[in-house]
């Protein structure tokens, strides 16, 4: 056999999809006396050589089935050529993948295994570009322990014969430069492991489109030059996402938001003319978005995401979620995103055993393993996956402009044993609970978050008492910068639900969130997972007939709005929507045509509307003098009060809130100063849907010790009514001393 042809091992391994080097053997290679060119393609008749030179076609042999091989004698490299195949009368030219060289470079695998890549999504992935002169696509996988991968679609009937790719041994990294391939071409890896299994087709974990379910393949994506006009919006979110920034989130599922009559998802560009201005008319500072990451079932609302870097096709093509974004900033509207690097389904064409064995999930079955939830757990410790995450979100905000992530189920990273029964985890190296692989990846995504976008603001969904979850990461924190509030959640809603002649008895459910209330930097949730798995919704979890129930939401909503901490509320939840939520509908925005339905959503409109107008509600929600109590402890009547500042001297906001059936006229309330304090809001005005007990516009505060302070009013409570007084006028120059604390007056 001649000395240039290929050895017969290495053809029957590229016919047999068994070659792990195939840049190797085929494309052009210099050989005694000139050229020797290989190439692999099934199912034509013949195939020739083009010169770039204009010289006449040279015929390359077939040597063995879909394996064509030639010797172009007095050639020398560079040589330029094309390829033309022929099969049943058709004729086609085409560039051979194999004749380009690499499109990653040594700095790429050192990064990638250093684990310091912070762009990963720019170089790993399909990326349409210009390569050698030809126009075409890169695509980069990282699959260490894979024998084979190669690029395959409909281009190649889905044969993983036909473009094997190029293994960068130093990292595990694969490439291919495949010319002719545009936006828009669904793609997938077949990866050969090492046992020799040929693995279902995989999604690619950098892919930046996908398929709409229930086809799951990646899509090439465009390169849109999105036109940004948000600058100064973004340059803003150091002040208005700041601890003392008025924030109130709408919450929302967007497939569920709205749907057509038929059942067909709102797109972007729909939700960017009908939900975008519903939020902008409540009053919302931020809209934040369920998981938008493409996931394969839509019951799991997105927090079982197969593609972290795709948009989901439900909603449309990624520059409108681009739109979308646009949009809201243009409206002055933050967008928060929720993103979910705790865990990952174990769906076949996604992340799971990606390369044969474990690579993204820890090894150790006790780690890498949920088994309430059945998924996958990320290995934090190995540098590559970590790396691969905080790229993910760096991502999203540099490319879709979040302002901030909000990072779920960070209990469950942080806790080896949350959520998992005994002798379903392993105690650290210490014989503790804590993961200390997770904690530290957590805090280098924080870091590299606010290094990267300063004023964006990471949120942790953390439902234990993890201490510093909102503080630096060098005084020792997690450095996120809000965490929600699960205790003051989950404590009042459970006295919301006890009936209001038994509230007196459970008193300390709403006066003990004081206790801890500046521990940290929170946000208080009121959020989908309230509203679900048999849970019903918020009105229709309270006790009472209809009156007391849409009257004790009212009264509840301002109370939150009044308590230290960002405000969160989920879609529906603005009208109140009696029925349980369900992804599987639309909210029934129906109800609004009934008067008590229209009567909370105007009310939550003015809670946010006020509570960003006054920064006695806001500028201090995690600091304590922005927070004290006029009296904690009346349990009899079940009434709370307390008082807001905004640390620089302005009006207080005193905040009333009556949780019984019950009126009280004539209650005396130590108050701050002496004169006019003006009632600027009663949640039992008529407007609202309430019976109109109140003050009659205010009340006016004598001189005189009271409950520690230095004045006093007697005010009207209306029934299951909050009431927020704001003091009118200068503070006065003088206040007489407050003597010890007294006790109110009897009705």
């Amino acid at each position: 056999m001649e000395p240039w042809r290929a050895p017969q091992d290495a053809v029957e391994a590229l016919l047999a999809a068994r070659h792990g080097d195939p840049f190797a053997i085929l494309g052009p290679h210099t050989a005694p006396g000139g050229i020797v060119l290989r190439a692999l393609v099934p199912d034509i008749e013949d195939l020739a050589v083009l010169p770039w030179d204009g010289g006449d076609a040279i015929p390359l042999p077939r040597r063995q089935g879909a394996f064509f091989e030639g010797l172009l004698p007095g050639r020398a490299p560079p040589f330029g050529y094309r390829l033309r195949a022929r099969h049943e009368g058709r004729v086609w030219a085409f560039d051979d993948p194999y004749r380009f060289g690499e499109t990653l470079g040594p700095l790429d695998d050192h990064l990638v295994v250093e684990g310091t890549h912070r762009r990963v999504h720019r170089r790993l992935g399909a990326h349409v570009t210009v390569h050698e002169g030809a126009e075409g696509t890169r695509f980069a996988v990282w699959a260490p322990n894979a024998a084979r991968v190669s690029v395959v679609g409909a281009f190649n009937a889905w044969d993983g014969r036909c473009h094997p790719m190029r293994k960068r041994v130093d990292s595990g990294l694969w490439e291919l430069f495949i010319p002719g391939i545009g936006a828009g071409v669904a793609y997938k890896y077949e990866i050969l492991a090492k046992d020799g299994q040929v693995l279902p087709l995989k999604a690619d974990p950098l892919g930046r489109a996908a398929e709409l379910r229930p086809s799951t393949a990646s899509l090439v994506p465009r390169n849109d030059d999105f036109p940004w006009d948000d600058e100064d919006f973004v340059k803003a979110r150091a002040v208005t996402q700041s601890r003392r920034a008025a924030i109130s989130i709408y919450e929302v599922h967007a497939p569920s938001w709205r749907r057509h009559p038929d059942g067909r998802f709102y797109s972007w560009d729909e939700l960017i003319g009908t939900l975008i201005p519903h939020v902008a008319w409540m009053g919302f500072t931020h809209i934040e978005l369920m998981p938008v990451m493409e996931h394969p079932l839509d019951e799991s609302w997105g927090y079982q995401p197969i593609g972290l870097h795709a948009p989901t096709a439900r909603l449309g093509d990624p520059a409108g979620l681009k739109r979308f974004v646009a949009a809201c900033h243009a409206q002055g509207i933050g967008v928060l995103l929720d993103w979910v690097p705790a865990h990952f389904p174990k769906d076949v064409h996604g992340l799971s055993r990606f390369d044969g064995q474990t690579l993204y999930e820890d090894p150790d079955p006790l780690r890498g393993f949920h088994k309430a939830w059945g998924t996958a757990v990320f290995d934090y410790g190995r540098k590559e996956v970590a790396a691969f995450l905080a790229s993910n979100a760096l991502y999203w905000m540099e490319e879709f402009h979040a302002d901030g992530l909000r990072v779920d189920a960070v209990s469950t990273m942080v806790h080896l044993d949350h959520g998992r029964a005994p002798g379903e985890w392993r105690p650290n190296a210490e014989g503790g609970t804590e993961n200390h692989e997770a904690v530290a990846f957590l805090r280098q995504v924080n870091a590299l978050v606010e290094e990267e976008h300063p004023g964006a603001v990471m949120v942790a969904e953390e439902a234990t008492s993890w201490p510093g979850v909102s503080r630096p990461t060098g005084e020792g924190g997690l450095g996120f910068r809000f965490k929600w509030n699960m205790g003051w959640m989950n404590d009042t809603l459970r006295y919301l639900a006890i009936d209001p002649i038994h509230r007196r008895w459970h008193h300390d459910l709403i006066t003990f969130g004081m206790m801890y209330a500046f521990t940290e930097d929170f946000v208080l949730p009121l959020s989908h997972d309230e509203v679900v798995h048999g849970k019903g919704s918020l009105l229709g979890r309270l006790p009472g007939d209809d009156w007391q129930r849409f009257a004790t939401l009212r009264a509840y909503y301002a109370m939150m709005w009044a308590h230290p901490g960002k405000k969160l509320l989920f879609m529906g939840g603005e009208i109140a929507q009696w029925r349980e939520w369900s992804e599987a509908r639309e909210i029934d925005w129906w109800l609004l045509q009934y008067a008590p339905h229209q009567g909370v959503q105007t009310l939550v409109r003015d809670l946010n509307l006020l509570y960003r107008s006054t920064p006695a509600l806001h500028a201090r929600d995690a600091e304590p003098e922005g927070f004290r109590w006029i009296n904690a402890d009346d349990e009899a009547r079940s009434i709370f009060s307390w008082l807001r500042f905004d640390g620089e001297g302005g009006a207080p906001v005193a905040m009333i809130c009556n949780m019984t059936p019950v009126p009280h006229a004539g209650i005396r309330f130590g108050l701050p100063r002496a004169g006019a304090w003006r009632e600027v809001l009663n949640t039992d005005a008529a407007v609202y849907g309430g019976s109109g007990v109140g003050n009659m516009g205010g009340v006016v505060a004598e001189r005189g010790a009271f409950q520690g302070f230095p004045a006093s009013a007697t005010v009207t409570v209306p029934p299951l009514g909050t009431i927020w007084l704001m003091a009118e006028g200068p503070e006065p120059a003088e206040e007489a001393p407050a003597d010890e604390k007294g006790e109110s007056d009897a009705d």
